[in-house]
């Protein structure tokens, strides 16, 4: 099947994000199964930031801490950029972007980077992953606080905006304590997870698959397709595609333009060019309470798929050329 895979240049992990949705589209975890997903969402995350612990060397971990040069790029993609073209956006015609979409639009485009996806592609494409692993965690903690300024300053909202502290603790607890732990597990594990690196890297793309099924079948729950009409939903499909190629293009133009060397490229690419919905759904939860908050979440719910699947690629595409495949040999 590797093989013919192989032949057809068909990555097996592009497939297993298709196969994710589907099922989600078919099977979306639903009762008693919520609970259970979620827990084994938050576990293999948590497991994901221990080995990433365990692979970097603490030197490598201060460095990543110290290159503020990188952050202030990726940080200027997030919180600059992407909402800049939110704004332009509106100018677009109704027919290429309908009024009602557009609000969800420019609440995506304000929100912080991924965490667990950002660095696993980074990992995946042989890139900064301590630098990573800072870039990302920074974003969303500075993006609980930045990005409700932004909607209140380009959105016409109305009602109190509320921080939670819980947030802040929840980063703290499935990101950064597993990570220390990894860090501090060095001496007994590192050689391990040396060894079996591998095999290992399908944690890496065990996790990102299951945090797509994960958020699918959250929509799924939601009803939140039957909100808008398939042309509508075309029209989101295309601008996603359009949003990440820019915003591909454009990270590594300005990292290149910045004499970042390969990894740090490809840092800047995989975190300044994503937007996370797992802090997006509970934000506009609390920014738009008492308003239906479907429509406003769509755009969101799409792009996160599209940035998904076509950063995998991208991710893969870089790993084959970090490792070449045998057999192509």
């Amino acid at each position: 099947m590797r093989a013919l895979l192989n032949k057809l240049s068909i990555d097996g992990f592009i497939l297993a994000i298709f196969a994710a949705v589907a099922v989600a589209a078919v099977f979306p975890a639903q009762g008693e199964a919520v609970p259970v997903v979620d827990g084994a969402v938050t576990v293999a995350i948590a497991v994901l930031f221990f080995l990433y612990g365990a692979r970097i060397h603490p030197q490598e971990a201060l460095a990543g801490l110290k290159h503020w040069r990188l952050h202030a790029v990726i940080l200027g993609f997030t919180f600059v950029v992407f909402p800049i073209l939110g704004v332009l956006l509106k100018f677009l015609p109704p027919a290429l972007l309908t009024p009602s979409l557009y609000a969800g639009v420019l609440f995506l485009t304000l929100l912080p980077s991924t965490v667990q996806s950002s660095i696993a592609f980074t990992s995946i494409a042989g890139g900064n992953v301590p630098g990573a692993i800072v870039s990302a965690s920074l974003s969303n903690l500075l993006g609980i606080f930045i990005t409700p300024l932004l909607v209140l300053g380009l959105m016409a909202t109305t009602g109190e905006v509320q921080f939670r502290s819980s947030s802040i603790i929840d980063l703290c607890l499935q990101l950064l304590l597993p990570f220390i732990l990894g860090q501090l597990s060095r001496r007994w594990v590192a050689d391990f997870v040396k060894d079996h690196a591998a095999a290992l890297k399908y944690v890496d793309r065990g996790s990102i698959v299951l945090v797509v099924y994960a958020a699918f079948s959250a929509g799924m729950r939601e009803h939140i397709w039957s909100q808008v009409s398939w042309v509508g939903v075309l029209q989101l499909i295309v601008l996603s595609v359009l949003l990440v190629l820019l915003l591909l293009w454009l990270t590594r133009f300005t990292a290149e333009k910045l004499g970042f060397d390969r990894g740090d490229m490809i840092a800047i690419q995989f975190c300044g060019t994503k937007k996370s919905m797992a802090t997006g759904l509970p934000m506009a939860a609390v920014l738009f309470a008492g308003q239906p908050v479907g429509l406003i979440v769509l755009p969101l719910m799409i792009f996160h798929q599209i940035q998904l699947m076509m950063c995998a690629w991208l991710a893969a595409r870089y790993g084959r050329k970090l490792t070449p495949d045998p057999a192509d040999a």
